[in-house]
This record gives structure tokens, sequence and C-alpha cells, in this order.
């Protein structure tokens, strides 16, 4: 691995900006090598990388990692990966990369812990390891761990022969489809006394003997349940010398291994004839497994998982063991300099998120070789944290800050007209039919999920409650039901992701503020329930508990509390993210992770207090516009929440489109399908993605690649939203009429009257949000923090959600644009928007302006500036100063009132106030080099915006 250099001397290293890299096997380690160059020219201080440890190899993402000390072999070598860090240091950039400490991928065998605990139940090493309920309600389900991965239901997966023992060296495993599964060694019996019977005719030979000895010694093998050390160490030795020997015994004696053979045959069973998979079925019930169906599991399952996603196993990072064994790999690359920068996935997940955070710390400064700084950061380090209304940062996190999830909502939320919140809501109410209350259908929609997809998860909780009431003698009486209802109510009213409650720690008053919130919200929404019932649970939440509990009894309530905690969080992604986003359309494009669209528009001076919070307490957090998990690209929000400025023409369009595509609905299950709401969000998703030609007009034909796009992610968006169909219960029926419906209203033929009258909207929402993205791309690389660039949007990018914004990039054309930007006017670049040239020519600038003034954009103050004249309202300005040193921001809001482009005399009087604290002397615009005068402290946009729709004044 490569060794220290200059680009790590200083720790914490901040980056002044950050670049998403998604790694799979289209973008490998030589791949990102051969972008370094292309990436330091364009400004870039830090790369951002996608998990890259071993996870499935057709895996997109990386979230699903089998083996977090190993790389991703899909991904590359380990001297390919040391070639890419060497090329990122020889260029002085470093790298933040995406860690995931709540959960592991278990589809396949490399995930050795997983099938560790399939083949040994209890008694594998790696059974602490993840956070499974041995002991369920269920007794069918005890010592068991539920796996839903057929395809149907077991019986029918079964006798289609679907499920096949086979047999490798020494070793006996399930085979269903591509997917192993261990077979417990104690089992083997099972096949071997089959075996032994085929081998009848050879009782006097040797290895007829041998095999007779591996049965004894099967049954000697200590059992599944077994949770003493020793033991377990025991049997790991004695099932792995008992593979051996059966395994020599097959090379030594042919006649075994075609025993065996016959015996599967036997076993394996023939279709058509049920019997005749009964042994193989009392295989499969005698292992410490039991295999279900994908789709009816949710309320059985036994084991954590992240969400609801059956493949990924929530881990135990707070057990000494498992932390030190995840993290072996991403400490030795931060101590060898390769990882400069951390951030960490999902810690509402973990138990004890701080907690979690401060070992990380210590362990980052031990492997750098450094004291610990008085602060508790060693590396920079972000958190996926997405915050809740006016919900900030645990400030006791040792961590630089969020992922930007908050920063990009902001930001969109100041591009929307607000004055316009009434004409918007009533025309969407008046196409869909009906009104949609935003609270009540959040609460509904958590409940829904609670029962469908995490009904496990909450029953747990509910039992978990139930032994604590029966403890005290106040509380017994409270029934089961009446506890897990309690507990329901309590989660389908939180107003946040979670809350952080820490055994043994006062509780902080923002924690009880929630909980107390939510109490009363549950209390109200059932009135009919005992009070009392709901008061227990908030003490308990509240670690309220009698002095008199024993040991084991204030075990318990911790458990309870930090098992609550880690719950909620699902249930309100799951909720609120991928279900109540995808019915929730008056204005989709404030249907963000983290965001909060039943409010509409946030004011200059509102954005400006948020910056100011922001450089006072975290002033190295990430700043996203787009990430991997966003719904929708920054672009194509640009372009949708422009919407809010032209009501009366998308009141008159939509009436419009309804009227000439209503022919092409279906009549399924005695409904129009589409239905109006998914109508509503189509059409909205067409004009915030709709291509556009060289000239800024919009395409008049859309091409094949565009329909099925649109057809993918609408099937997507009809499933989350979980009205007329779903993943679980898909109805093909309905899916098939909204393909078809997009399919029908994109057909290039004449009969087809939509495209004619849906193109002049487009051309406008083309143009607005053109501006809009602009506008974005300034604030973000100049607001307090660390701008963060997701691959490929330093252009144009109207991707939606994953996996649309996970294909292939070309970053020859990328380079190419770069090198013809040199010979290009800032006037000529305006004039060929549409190529995006401009937004990179924005990107470049300002990337290189931070890089190389990285202390003013990390320590210098915000100071709003103030805005005068005709368009006051449609400016966004403030300086960012450090002692003499400063740039001045100007950028355009609501530009359908100046016009396109807003530049030049369409601003008429409006004017920014220059400071006097500001030195003049050398002043001019970072992009066109205009020297700036500041007359009477006073700049007219007209004059300052002639080229440009945007300006960065600057003296330096």
């Amino acid at each position: 691995m490569t060794g220290n250099c200059a680009v790590v001397s200083k720790h914490p290293r901040i980056p002044t900006c950050t670049y998403r890299l998604q790694f799979n096997h289209w973008f490998t380690f030589a791949a990102a090598r051969e972008i370094v160059a292309y990436l330091n020219e364009l400004g870039v201080s830090d790369v951002y990388a996608s998990p890259y440890f071993q996870a499935s190899p057709e895996s997109l993402h990386g979230y699903d990692i089998a083996d977090h000390n190993k790389l991703n072999t899909a991904v590359g070598s380990r001297a390919d990966y040391d070639a890419w860090v060497a090329q990122l240091q020889a260029h002085g950039m470093g790298q933040v990369l995406d860690f995931v400490p709540n959960h592991v991928g278990i589809a396949d065998d490399r995930n050795a812990w997983w099938m560790d605990v399939l083949e040994n139940g209890l008694s594998s090493q790696y059974a602490p390891y993840f956070d499974i309920e041995w002991q369920p309600l269920k007794t069918d389900l005890r010592n068991k761990v539920l796996l839903p991965i057929l395809g149907d239901q077991y019986g029918r997966v079964l006798e289609r022969g679907e499920l096949q023992v086979r047999f490798e060296e020494g070793t006996f495993y399930v085979l269903y489809g591509k997917r192993k599964l261990p077979i417990a060694p104690g089992t083997y019996r099972h096949i071997l006394e089959v075996a032994l019977e085929n081998l009848a005719e050879y009782k006097d030979d040797d290895f007829y003997g041998e095999l007779q000895s591996v049965l004894t010694a099967l049954e000697y093998l200590p059992k599944r349940t077994e949770t003493d050390p020793k033991r377990i160490a025991e049997r790991a030795r004695e099932k792995e010398i008992i593979k051996r020997r059966l395994e020599r015994r097959c090379a030594q004696a042919p006649q075994v291994q075609q025993a065996i053979e016959k015996a599967l045959a036997q076993i394996n069973g023939n279709p058509g004839d049920p019997r005749s998979f009964d042994k193989l079925d009392e295989l499969l019930n005698a292992q410490s497994y039991r295999l279900a169906f994908w789709r009816v599991a949710a309320e059985e399952i036994n084991y954590r998982r992240f969400f609801d996603v059956n493949d990924l196993a929530a881990i135990r990072v707070e057990l000494p063991k498992v932390f030190d064994a995840i993290h072996r790999l991403v400490l030795e690359l931060v101590s060898t300099g390769a990882v400069t920068g951390l951030r960490i996935d999902h810690p509402d997940g973990l138990y004890l998120p701080r907690e979690y955070f401060v070992k990380l710390q210590q362990r980052s400064a031990k492997a750098l070789g450094i004291g610990l700084p008085r602060d508790g950061r060693a590396i920079y380090m972000v958190a996926e944290k997405i915050l809740t209304g006016s919900e900030t940062l645990r400030k006791e996190w040792p961590v630089h800050g969020t992922t930007g999830y908050d920063f990009a909502n902001q930001l969109t939320q100041l591009l929307v007209e607000s004055s316009a919140e009434t004409a918007i809501t009533k025309t969407f109410h008046r196409f869909i039919g009906h009104s949609v209350p935003f609270g009540h259908l959040l609460y509904a929609k958590k409940l829904l999920v609670m029962r469908l997809a995490l009904a496990n998860d909450v029953d747990v909780l509910g039992n978990l409650l139930d032994r604590l009431s029966e403890r005290n003698r106040w509380y017994r009486d409270f029934t089961l039901e009446a506890l897990s209802r309690a507990v329901r109510e309590t989660i389908a009213c939180f107003p946040v992701y979670r809350t952080y409650v820490e055994p043994g720690q006062p509780v902080r008053e923002e924690d009880q503020q929630i909980v107390e919130r939510a109490i009363a919200a549950a209390k109200r929404r059932n009135p009919a329930m005992e009070e009392s019932i709901f008061n227990f649970l908030r003490d308990v939440l509240l670690l309220r508990s009698p002095q008199d509990l024993d040991a084991a009894g204030r075990a318990a309530h911790a458990q309870f509390v930090l098992k609550f905690q880690q719950a909620t969080g699902p249930v309100m992604a799951k909720g609120l993210e991928d279900t109540l986003f995808y019915i929730y359309n008056r204005l989709p494009a404030l249907n963000e992770v983290g965001g909060e669209p039943q409010h509409f528009g946030l004011s200059v001076e509102v954005f400006h207090e948020r910056n100011l919070d922001r450089q006072r307490d975290w002033p190295a957090t990430l700043l996203a516009t787009s990430t991997h998990d966003t719904k929708r690209s920054e672009d194509v929000r640009a372009r949708m929440v422009a919407i809010s400025e032209i009501p009366e023409l998308w009141r008159r369009s939509l009436q419009r489109w309804g009227t000439a595509n209503h022919r092409w609905k279906r009549i399924v299950n005695d409904l129009e399908a589409p239905d109006a709401n998914e109508q509503y969000l189509l059409y909205q998703t067409l004009l915030g993605t709709w291509p556009m030609q060289a000239n800024g007009e919009p395409e008049p034909v859309p091409a094949p690649d565009y329909i099925e796009r649109i057809q993918a992610y609408m099937a997507k968006a009809l499933k989350e939203a979980k009205i007329n169909t779903s993943w679980i219960q898909p109805n093909e029926e309905w899916d098939a009429a909204m393909h078809d419906f997009v399919a029908r209203i994109l057909d290039s033929s004449p009969r087809n009257k939509f495209l004619p009258i849906f193109l002049p909207a487009a051309k406008e929402i083309i143009r607005l949000g053109a501006i809009n993205s602009l506008t974005q791309t300034l604030l973000k690389l100049t607001s307090p923090g660390v701008p963060d660039i997701y691959q490929g949007t330093e252009i144009w990018d109207y991707s939606l959600v994953d996996p649309d914004n996970r294909r292939p990039l070309d970053y020859d054309v990328r380079r190419e644009m770069l090198k013809s930007m040199l010979s290009a006017t800032p006037a000529e670049l305006m004039q060929t928007w549409p190529d995006g040239r401009i937004k990179l020519f924005l990107t470049k600038h300002l990337l290189q302006l931070r890089r190389g003034h990285a202390d003013l954009f990390e320590r210098g103050e915000y100071l709003p500036l103030h805005t005068s004249g005709t368009f006051a309202e449609s400016c966004v300005s403030f300086v960012r100063r450090l002692d003499d040193n400063w740039i001045a921001v100007i950028a355009p809001r609501l530009s359908s009132r100046i016009g396109f482009p807003p530049i030049g005399e369409a601003w008429q009087d409006t004017a920014i106030q220059v400071p006097e604290t500001l030195v003049l002397e050398k002043a001019h615009d970072l992009f066109t080099c205009r020297p700036v005068s500041g007359r009477d402290r006073q700049e007219k946009l007209a004059k300052v915006l002639a080229v440009l729709p945007f300006a960065v004044i600057t003296n330096l």
C-alpha cells in the first residue's frame, strides 16, 4: 500500500470539495484512476467513494457488503486500488470513504459469518454478531433463523424440485438457483444413513466401517444450541475434521462417492411425486434456518435488517469484537493515508451512535499515530443523518456534519414561489379529485409499514415492553395487545427519525420533548385507549424506572429503549421516503430525502439564517444537491420546482393533457388506470427529465431509451406508493396499464395529440430549470460547508432515483467539454447553455477558487447582502470574508418574473448594497474579469449581470 505523503500531513484534512464516485463492475478502480487528472483540473480536492469492500458482484451500490476486510473483486484488485490511490496522492487529493457499520449483505456465500450462523445456529461463533431473536413467540422458529428467500410458497418450491442437495469436498449444501445454503453437519446423517444402506454389499470393507465411524462422530458433535464458548470451539473444530474425513474417504473409495450421489438422487425427489420430497423436507426442517416465501415473511422474520431488505442483515457493531472485526481494513487504509475521511452510513441504525463515533475517532487517531484532538475529531467524518423540522445534529457527536440532505432541501425550498402555494394546491386537489392531508397521511403510511413490512420489528418491541410491565405490579395488568398497540401508535406519531437516549446518562431536553410530543399525539389519535398505557411507555422511554429494579430489570429496560430507538428510523424512512413521497405529489421536487413537502417555500432571510447557523456550528458539513439516494437529480428538481412559478400555465396544461390522454387509460378492477395522482406525478416527471436540443428547445420526439427509463421509473413509483400495486402484492394489470400509458402518450405518430400540447410547457420549464440549476450550483459552492458533487452532475444531468442515477458515465465527453471551455468566452458559453458547459464553467472556476483560498471558505464570516429594487426578492446575495479577502455572491431565483435569461436591463433598478467593510481595490467579477467599482457602495444587477445570470465579485 502507498505510504504517507503530504496529502495527509494535516489532521483532520478538511476537503474543499468532494466528488462522489459510484464503484461497481461498470466503474472500477482502474476507471477511477483514469479520471483523477480530470477531477484535479476541475478543482476537486477529495474523492468521495461509495463502499468498495466485498459485495455481490452485480451490486451497483456496494452497500451489501459481505466482507469488510476484502476489496470488491468486481471493482478491482489490491494492485488496482493502490494504483488509484497513488494517482490521487500524486495530485494532492484525498479520499472520503463511505463506510457501512450497520449491516452486511447475506445474499450469497461470500458472507462467511452468515453462512456459519446458518450452518451452526446458536453454536456459531458469529451468532452474537447478528441481531437475531432466537426465542420468538412462534415455537416453530425457536433456535432457527427465518430465511425469506423463496420466490413462492415453500411447499410449491420444494415439490417443483427447485431445492436440491449437493455434495462437494466433503460438504453438503442446498442449492436454490445460484444461492448456496449450508447444511448442519449434525444433520448429515439424513443423507449418510441412506448412503450406508446403498453400501450394504460392502459391509466387510474398510470404507463401510469408516462411514459408520463418521456417523458416530456426528452423534457426539456438540449441539447447535450450545452456547458455551469451549463447546462452540470444539464443535467448530470437530465438524471440519468430519468433513475432511468424508472428503478423504470419497477420494479413496469411489463406491462411497457413488453411494452418496445415489442417496442424494433419492432425497432430492421427483417433480410430480410429492411423497418423494418427504426426506428432503425432513432434512430442511432439521436445519438452523427455515426457508420461506419472501413476500410473507415480514411478520415472522427474526433477524433485524436494514429497513425491510431481507438480504441486508443488521450487525451488532456495539460489541467490541464486531467493531474490531469490521474495521480492520478501513483503519489500515486510514493509517497509510489511502483514506483521509469517512462518511458513516445510517448511524440511526446503530445501538449507540455517539459511542460508535467516539470509538471510531479514537481508533482513527491510533491508526494515524496521533493524539486524539481536544474536540475528539482525529479524522474528517460526516454522518448520514436525516434532520426533520427544527431538529439539529447532535453537538456531542465527534463528527464534522451531515452528508448534506438538509442543505439540499433548504436550497430547493428557496427556489419555490411561495405565493403560488394556494393555486398549486388547488390544482393538485382538483386534478386528483380529493385533498391529501400530509400529516394524517404520514401517520397512516407509517402504520401501514409497521403492518406490512416491519411487523416483526414492532412485535418484538411489544413483547419486550410486556415483559417490563410484568416486573411491576402497577403495570402488569396491561395486556400484550394494548402495549403493542401503544408502541405502534407512538412510533406512527414520532416527529423525527429517532431519539438518542443513553442508559446511564441524563436524558437530554430535546429527546424528552420528542418523546412527550409523540406520546401526546398518540393519545389524541387514540382517545379510547387507557391513557396510563401511554404514560407507562413514556416513562420507560425516558428512563424513569422504579428504583427497586434489579440488574436484570435495568438491563431489560435499557434493551427496550435502545431497540425502540433503532426501530423508529426505518419506520419513518419507509413510511415517508419510500411511500408518502410517491403519493403526496403536490410538488414532487420537494419530496426528497429529509424533505418536508408539506412546507411550500423558504424565504431568503431564513436561508441566510440557516447558512449562519451552519457556519457557526458545522462549517465543514457536506453540502449536497444530488446523491446516490436522492429521488431525482438536482437538475430534475431544478426544473420541477419551477412549476411553482407558472401555476396558471400548469393548471391549464394539466387539463388539456388529461383530456387528450384519457383514451389511453384502462379499466382495472373497476378503476381507471393509471389514476389521476399517478398521472400527476408522471407529467411532472416528464417536465423534469425531457431531453432538449442544442438550441434549448425540447426534443419533439423522445428516444426509445428515454421512454424505457420513464416506464421503469413509474413502475417503481407505483409500487413504492402501495396504492394500486406494490412490491409484495404486484398488480400486474395495473402495472401493464401504466407501462402502456407511457408508451402511448410518448408515441411519435400523428394520432398522438399529447406531444404538441406538452412541448410549450416543457420549453418554459427547461429554461427556468436551467437558471435554477445554476443558482443551486453557485450557492452550494459558496455557502458555509463542503460542497459535494455527485458523479457526472458537473454538467446537466436528468437522472431519476436509483438505478437510473447509476448508469455508466462518459468522462471522455466531460474532458472534451472542459478543454473546449478554454477557447470560449462567458457570453458564448451562455449562448450555448443547453450543452452544459456553462454549469461546468461555473463549477470549475469556483472549485479552483475554493482550493486556492480554503481558509476563506472554511473560516470566513458570512454576511447577507441587502438587495433593493423591483426584483429584490429574485436575488440571493451574500459575502464570505476573511480579513481583507472576500467574495460577494449574486444568484437569481424566481426568474420567471424577470425573463430568460435574467441578465442585463431585465433587472431594471435592482441593486445590491456593498458593505463599507469590503476593500473594493482590485474588485472584479470572477467569471468575466470585469472590474467592479462599487461606486456609492451600490452595484446594479443590470451591470453586474450583463453577461451571465450569476456573479461572484471578489478582490482575490
